[in-house]
């Protein structure tokens, strides 16, 4: 899901999330209407966002940050997502101790990345995930989220870089002011002229 700033993209996913209220029409999941719902019923159906700023407890460990991420789960499940996690991200188990908030940018997006996964989500909406991150790290997370969805994770992504979006998206979304204007594959996006004037700096 790719616009300008203030086109209502994160506000679609706080929709979706169920922390801002939908205003007309209904959202379903898995042929399940889930507009209704409170936001961790909404979790527990599967759906699970990773917000803008990564959003983590900077007082708490990694671990903890971890844990909480699984909250709703069965404790019994942790230590097998705990260890998925820390296959995922090694860095997060050198940290394992360590308080979130002095992990770096990019460390701190995976923990970010992390803690959703303890969830076990069906549906991982990402806002963001790029930024404030050096771009190679920026091209590690994209893999991750490449590598994500190829075991099974649907994700919606929310991206200002249009064009690592859409070549990494199987499908493509133009918001603008609230309505999608322009849907296609990824690939048919990122070679159509207005998108590539408005979104990809290109004539």
């Amino acid at each position: 899901l790719i616009g300008a700033n203030g086109a209502s993209k994160t506000t679609t996913l706080m929709t979706i999330s169920g922390l801002n209220p939908l205003r007309q029409g209904a959202i379903f999941f898995e042929k399940q209407r889930v507009d209704h719902l409170p936001a961790h019923q909404i979790v527990r159906c599967g759906i699970i966002q990773v917000p803008e700023g990564r959003r983590i407890f900077s007082q708490l460990t990694v671990l903890e940050n971890l844990q909480m991420g699984g909250y709703l789960r069965e404790k019994t499940d942790a230590p097998v997502d705990l260890e998925k996690v820390f296959s995922i991200f090694p860095v997060l188990k050198e940290r394992c101790y360590q308080k979130a908030g002095t992990l770096s940018g990019g460390e701190q997006q995976m923990l970010a990345l992390g803690r959703a996964l303890m969830g076990r989500p069906r549906l991982l909406l990402l806002d963001e995930p790029s930024l404030g991150l050096a771009p190679i790290l920026v091209q590690k997370i994209f893999e991750i989220i490449r590598e994500l969805n190829r075991q099974g994770v649907t994700i919606l992504l929310v991206e200002q870089d249009a064009y690592l979006a859409l070549k990494l998206a199987h499908r493509g979304y133009v918001m603008e002011t609230g309505r999608i204007t322009l849907s296609d594959t990824g690939l048919n996006l990122l070679n159509n002229p207005q998108v590539k004037k408005a979104y990809l700096g290109e004539s």
